[in-house]
């Protein structure tokens, strides 16, 4: 087989999906394939699917026809599909879609190489049967596990486990990726190292669920542990974690975020609800009253506190009642940020067995109002920014103009949240700079740079960038 077989790449979903795109892209590249941005020249067409929601799952099948679509006009022999919606659909998949010549499960990645090979020797992928590699989903990827990153050179995802071990009525995830997996501290820890060496300035931790690190092996305080760890690491400057469910909140954690200034002063805490019975029906743990004593904790425990959620709306037995609640909560509740999305009945969910009772106009609706009141808390909050100095990682050029570059606070998740928009001054990708805001929108905000606090020089975005549809 040529060497140099050219492969386009296509990842959908989230960032957890992200990193699984990156491993299987450095598998690809330390096997002797040549990725292309242009997929018509591609030889091989690979996408990354998510399928958590009807959204998605209708994303990432029109992604799949339209890639198929270079197998007539382009110089594709192969189309294969990898990720969550193989290991929830694979058999539908195959018999639905036949440009589809392989389906590749969320265990094995690391053999995404030897199928396109496999694939291209039997005529080149043209009339042969197509290969199903979807077993359990048991991969943990780790530091010697090759890894091309698609994104930013100066931050970088780090998925610190695998699968769920929650039961959430509405979620299809444990289904999907499996039980929790916890990758060993001491993995986590060579990784970030490696990144620190090249150029990495911050670290996202991501997880299904954040909390649930090390329960796998029966311990608690393990992500006190790894923190404890991370934070030693020269070169990298924020850490922050995502994904943080709310039921039994790590022990300690909140204390350490206060104490350790590596640590983002930052808490992305899913709620979904705050209506008991719908919370009980959601299978969330926890109830109204934790909730609140959760949110007056988190806040008097650690100053400076950036909160923020999650909401689903239209979840069966939610009547205009218990909406109302929810509304009055995310008013007095006052969150700094909050996504709100409409409930997706998904076939092998406990939930499914309620039925999908509220209309989706209802749904919008209530999604909207939800919407609405944060955005004026949004505004409210960034308002009182203005003639304040903040500390700002510069991601570089804004995506908007060349005339503004743009960066983000320790309140700022990549890719999730606002932006910090640099009208005067000039910084790299990967600064560390001071910055006086002076206008503020509902999630941005705008100022000029005062002080530049540490110089990344030369650092870059990432030269390989190829088609990613995030969440």
């Amino acid at each position: 087989m040529d060497e140099q077989v050219k492969i386009g790449f296509v990842s959908l979903g989230c960032a957890k999906n992200q990193v699984d795109s990156e491993v299987m892209l450095g598998v690809l590249t330390h096997s002797g394939f040549k990725l292309t941005q242009e997929e018509d020249q591609a030889e091989v067409l690979i996408v990354n699917t998510c399928g958590f929601i009807d959204k998605a799952k209708q994303e990432s099948i029109d992604t799949l026809i339209e890639l198929g679509e270079f197998k007539k006009t382009g110089k594709c022999k192969v189309l294969i599909a990898t990720g969550c919606l193989t290991e929830r659909y694979r058999d539908e998949l195959l018999k639905e879609l036949p440009e589809l010549d392989a389906i590749v499960g969320t265990g094995d990645f690391p053999q995404i190489a030897d199928l396109c090979r496999l694939l291209l020797d039997r005529k080149n992928g043209f009339h042969s049967t197509p290969v199903q590699w979807a077993g359990s989903p048991t991969f943990l990827y780790g530091p010697e596990t090759p890894r091309l990153r698609i994104g930013p050179r100066h931050w970088a995802y780090v998925k610190v486990s695998e699968g769920c071990h929650r039961t959430c009525s509405f979620c299809i995830i444990p289904g999907i990726r499996g039980g929790l997996q916890s990758r060993p501290v001491n993995s986590i820890v060579s990784e970030v190292e490696r990144l620190a060496d090249e150029g990495v300035v911050e670290i996202n931790l991501i997880a299904q669920d954040m909390s649930g690190y090390g329960m796998d092996w029966g311990r608690r305080g393990e992500l006190i542990h790894l923190l404890q760890h991370l934070v030693k690491i020269s070169g990298i400057q924020w850490i922050r974690l995502l994904y943080l469910y709310p039921h039994r909140f790590p022990e300690g954690l909140m204390e350490l975020m206060a104490s350790e200034e590596k640590i983002c002063k930052y808490v992305d805490v899913p709620l979904q609800h705050i209506d008991d019975d719908i919370l009980r029906q959601m299978n969330r743990g926890g109830n109204r009253h934790e909730i609140h004593m959760l949110i007056d904790q988190l806040r008097k425990n650690i100053p400076g506190l950036v909160l923020r959620t999650t909401f689903i709306v239209g979840f069966p037995g939610e009547t205009e009642k218990r909406f109302r609640r929810l509304y009055e909560f995310v008013q007095e509740a006052q969150f700094d940020r909050a996504g709100v999305f409409t409930y997706s009945q998904e076939e092998g969910t406990a939930a499914y067995a309620l039925g999908d009772p509220i209309p989706e106009a209802v749904k919008q609706r209530r999604r909207e109002r939800l919407l609405q009141i944060q955005s004026k808390i949004s505004l409210k909050k960034n308002s009182a920014l203005i003639g304040t100095i903040q500390n700002v990682l510069v991601d570089g050029p804004s995506s908007e103009t060349d005339l503004l570059l743009e960066g983000r606070t320790p309140g700022h998740a990549p890719e999730i949240d606002g932006k910090v928009y640099i009208q005067d001054g000039t910084a790299r990708p990967g600064d560390f700079v001071k910055v006086e805001i002076t206008q503020a929108s509902h999630y941005d905000l705008v100022g000029r740079i005062i002080n530049v606090l540490q110089s990344q020089s030369g650092c870059s975005s990432h030269p390989a960038r190829l088609r990613l549809h995030p969440a």
